[in-house]
């Protein structure tokens, strides 16, 4: 077996069932890059702080995202789950292992969970915010969770993930109500094995949804096929960049092709309005300061053509963003994120302006959850947005210190006393991270 080969056969086994198999299998990969019998990918200033992984909906295991960040250039990466922070303790390790390797380049690591929250008995109650699939329901996220707060996180969201499998669970029979006639069908069962259930994870409709696609793709083996059946047999139309994904038929990407037709097209007919699993804006923003962690609402804007391929043209915040991003600031949220891949230049330009007027901390985070998206977006490094390189850092300056004593943090009370204004807090945060 060649080098090649070897550090090939170990980058598979990053994926493998056990968090100590994906471990071991990058201290050994690492040892191939210390030796040097793998060149050590070129370093980069690129920084993404939402990667999903096996513990919500990923390709990749905590272990894997991290590496495959640390490939690909990135100088800081961070955890992003939904409705779990099981995995950042791998993560975490990961990052140990990497940075503890002999004359290898390091990466910075941050934590975080993402959440669904409701919007009811607000002024906003009815309206479609950030959620494609269900109104007066928007999609938040809580950064920089400092480790010694994870106990607590867990604890939080236990009840929530209890909860959302209630629901899962009628998606699922939703689904074969309408595919048993088309001699298919998929059990709860088969949709938790996709899943980190039993370690802590999450399991989402993307989970419900793959199900479903790993039996399409049993009995149809051809893209006419596919086709053919989403359309014709199922009845949901295939946009024309969709299908042209589709007769690729790359192997490493086919699953999740047809999962964002599936994202796109059928959940409207099988989604089960989250109500018990989302929390109010008060309970969130109670557990976000518990935990020492900064609490922002994700920025989704009014879609046309989407980056995923798992969205529809639609129209989200934009109409009244003004309203929301003062709102936002009343309720006590401390930042918004956002993926400048995902927006027109003219609408973050209008989201930057709003969140500098709020005194709102800017989180850059590209959603990564398929193996078709790329690691790294050139739009941060260019001058429109490189303050997000900066508030990554602070970010990380941010967990770092808290996790010394939540009272050290960037939000914290006594922090925000000694220096009032945000960017001088955002500047000191920033260099702390760097002097690490």
């Amino acid at each position: 077996m060649n080098i090649s080969e070897k550090a090939s056969l170990l980058e598979n086994k990053l994926n493998s069932k056990t968090k100590e198999e994906r471990l071991e299998a990058l201290k050994n990969l690492m040892t191939l890059y210390s030796i040097g019998e793998v060149a050590v990918p070129p370093a980069g200033k690129h920084v993404n702080n939402h990667i999903h992984t096996t513990f919500s909906f990923s390709p990749y295991s905590p272990t894997s995202a991290l590496y495959t960040a640390w490939k690909n250039g990135l100088a800081t990466a961070g955890i992003m789950d939904h409705d779990s922070i099981s995995g950042a303790e791998e993560f975490l390790e990961a990052g140990e292992i990497i940075n503890k390797a002999e004359g290898v380049r390091s990466i910075m690591t941050t934590c975080g969970f993402e959440q669904r929250i409701s919007f009811k008995n607000t002024p906003f109650e009815g309206k479609r915010l950030n959620n494609p699939d269900q109104l007066s329901v928007a999609y938040v996220a809580l950064h920089g969770i400092p480790k010694q707060s994870f106990a607590l996180v867990k604890e939080y969201l236990a009840p929530y993930v209890s909860k959302r499998n209630e629901r899962n669970v009628k998606m699922v029979e939703k689904i074969n109500s309408l595919v048993a006639s088309k001699g298919m069908g998929i059990t709860f069962e088969e949709v938790k094995a996709l899943s980190e259930n039993d370690n802590g994870g999450s399991i989402t409709e993307r989970h419900v949804l793959f199900a479903l696609t790993k039996k399409i793709l049993e009995k149809k083996k051809t893209p006419d096929e596919i086709i053919s059946f989403i359309e014709n047999d199922l009845g949901y139309p295939i946009s024309e960049s969709n299908k042209k994904r589709i007769y690729e038929f790359r192997p490493e990407f086919i699953e999740y092709d047809v999962l964002g037709i599936l994202k796109s097209g059928m959940i409207k007919s099988v989604y089960v309005d989250a109500d018990e699993e989302c929390p109010d804006i008060k309970t969130f923003i109670d557990i976000a300061k518990k935990a020492g962690g900064i609490s922002a609402y994700a920025y989704l804007g009014d879609v046309g053509d989407s980056v995923t391929g798992d969205k529809k043209a639609q129209t989200f915040e934009d109409s009244f963003l003004d309203d929301l991003v003062l709102y936002l600031k009343e309720c006590g949220f401390d930042s918004v994120t956002y993926m400048p891949s995902r927006n027109t230049t003219e609408q973050l330009r209008r989201l930057m302006a709003l969140c500098d007027r709020n005194e709102l901390f800017q989180i850059s985070g590209e959603d990564i959850n398929s193996p078709r998206q790329s690691f790294t977006n050139d739009k941060i490094l260019s001058d429109e947005y490189k303050h997000l390189v900066s508030s990554t850092y602070a970010l990380i300056g941010h967990e770092k210190a808290a996790n010394v004593g939540i009272e050290k943090g960037m939000f914290s009370a006594s922090t925000k006393e000694k220096m009032p204004a945000l960017n001088m807090r955002t500047e000191y945060f920033a260099n702390f991270a760097k002097s690490l």
